[in-house]
Parts: C-alpha cells; structure tokens; sequence
C-alpha cells in the first residue's frame, strides 16, 4: 500500500500547478493533503475531476485556513475528524481514516508563529494530539503523516544553528514533541529507511531557497511499533513542485 503525504498550500492553488499530473506519477492508495485552505464544499468540488477516489474532508471554522483531507482508491472502514477537544479542533488540523490493518491520522500541526507566540499553544498541542494517537493504539496499529511544523535533528534542517531556539519549527520544545512520539514507540520511517540522506520537504518562498536546497524537514511518517517491520520504502520527492512543500511517500506491506 502506497500513502502519500502533502501540504499543498491551498489546493485550489495547487491544482492550477499540475496537481493532477503529480498525483498520477505518484502513483498512490492513499493521498493525504494538509493546508487545503478550503471549506469541505470547496474541496470536493476542487477535485471533482478525480475518478477513483473517495474524497473525506475536515475543515477550519475560519474560511481559507488549515484544513486537511483524505482521498484514497481503497474505502476506509470509518472516518473521523479532530481529537476530541474543542480548543484544537476548530482549524480542521486532523483527520483519521480506519484501515483493515491501521488507523491512517493525517495531521497538520499549528505553527508557533512569528516570535513563537503560539509556542505554548503547540506544546499543548502535541501532548493532547500524542494522548489521541496512544488511544487509536490500543484498539489498531497507527500511521501518523502530515506536516509537523518541526525539523527533529540537525540533519533535518539546512542551518541548525542560527534557528535553534529562535525560529518556529526548531524550538527544543517542539523538537521534544517529536522526542515524545518516538519515545512512544513511533518510527520515523524516512530516518528508518534512510538513516543519513539530506533532504527537506520544505522551503521558503523568500531568496531562492527551493533553488539552493535550504530546507527543512517537516513532513513526515510515523508508525506505530507493530508496523516497523512492514516499512518497504519511505521518499521525499523533491522533484514535485506545485507547493512550497514536496510530497513524501510511504510503502507498506499488508495483509
């Protein structure tokens, strides 16, 4: 089983930037978008041209903002949105498809902003998003992707050191929200499969970054224990454009 996962920047804006040719080279089960920028409406009409697919939803109160949303060739069981408490699910940030063999989460985590004003806020976050992902634990496997808004090492992130501590998405204290999920039994499975490659999923829009490659890693897949030796392959496809971020890809075995 082939899943995808990528923050699109608005995917009416995407889907003016060969959306639909990248999907097909992908090639995947399961495609997981964050950033849809859409409300529900808008995005199945957006992809109305896509045959095959199921399209389930999950969006913010606040049009034109966050949002996330599945779509996949295979029926889930079930779908279901948010986590469950009402300060975090107002901004359509996660989305959970049931499997034969996992829960899939697709998650767009909050960013902590300019001058990390919302630093506390995604420290909350991640310990409540962490509690509803041990929870889908108990009863399944879990594959946790989307956009986590954090670089987890050095590796992760073109310049570690002037943005340690000083820019949203390298902060200790998010980086120890990853610490939490791994410590939690959670595989990182581009790490997994590609121990020492450098390569990032995101880049800024400002000064040419994408061009000379300073990037960071913020998307990704996580997997529950259980599915560790399931793991085929992991990618980042830095060659698809269309966003500021790439898509990143996961293979899994199944029963």
């Amino acid at each position: 089983m082939k899943l995808v996962s990528w923050n699109v920047n608005g995917v009416r804006a995407a889907i003016k930037k060969d959306f639909f040719e990248s999907l097909a080279s992908l090639d995947c089960d399961v495609l997981c978008l964050q950033e849809t920028k859409a409300q529900d409406e808008q995005v199945i009409e957006a992809l109305s041209d896509l045959k095959g697919y199921y399209v389930f939803t999950n969006s913010a109160v606040k049009k034109g903002y966050s949002g996330t949303s599945i779509i996949t060739r295979v029926k889930p069981i079930d779908v279901t949105s948010d986590i469950g408490i009402e300060e975090h699910d107002q901004e359509g940030r996660v989305l959970c498809a049931e499997f034969a063999d996992f829960f899939l989460v697709t998650v767009y985590t909050p960013n902590s902003g300019n001058d990390l004003k919302r630093l506390p806020y995604r420290t909350q976050w991640d310990a409540d998003f962490l509690r509803y992902v041990k929870q889908l634990d108990v009863m399944k496997p879990v594959v946790v992707c989307g956009d986590l808004n954090v670089a987890h090492h050095d590796i992760d992130i073109a310049r570690p050191k002037p943005n340690y501590n000083k820019s949203a998405g390298y902060t200790q204290k998010e980086i120890d929200g990853i610490d939490n999920l791994v410590a939690a039994g959670y595989v990182d499975t581009f790490r997994h499969v590609n121990p020492e490659t450098v390569k990032y999923s995101w880049w800024s829009y400002r000064a040419g970054a994408r061009e000379r490659n300073v990037g960071w890693r913020l998307d990704y897949f996580f997997v529950s224990q259980k599915l560790k030796g399931q793991i085929i392959d992991a990618e980042i496809h830095n060659d698809i454009h269309g966003s500021d971020h790439c898509p990143v890809s996961l293979k899994l075995s199944t029963t």
